[in-house]
């Protein structure tokens, strides 16, 4: 059924690299949740203010753009190391 002279666990930077190619997969999904979160769980019968918000979708939106800039090194460093 399963050969004993195959590895049973993946080379370590390759599963590395896959963990961060699924984490930059994800990453638009959770700013879509992030930023539909102040719409999404606002009490109701409440108005949404203004400013507060803004500073929220600012502060959510840089973090996507940091977070994005990390996995990219992250993910090119490792193409680097594999060459």
């Amino acid at each position: 059924m399963t050969d004993p002279l195959r590895p049973v666990f993946v080379e370590r930077r390759a599963y590395r690299r896959r963990r961060l190619m699924d984490a930059a997969r994800l990453l638009p999904f959770v700013g879509a949740v992030l930023i539909l979160a102040p719409v999404v769980l606002r009490p109701e019968g409440r108005a949404m203010t203004t400013a507060p918000t803004l500073i929220y979708l600012f502060a959510v939106w840089f973090g996507l753009i940091v977070g994005a800039a990390l996995i990219a090194r992250r993910l090119d460093d490792e193409d680097r190391g594999a060459d």
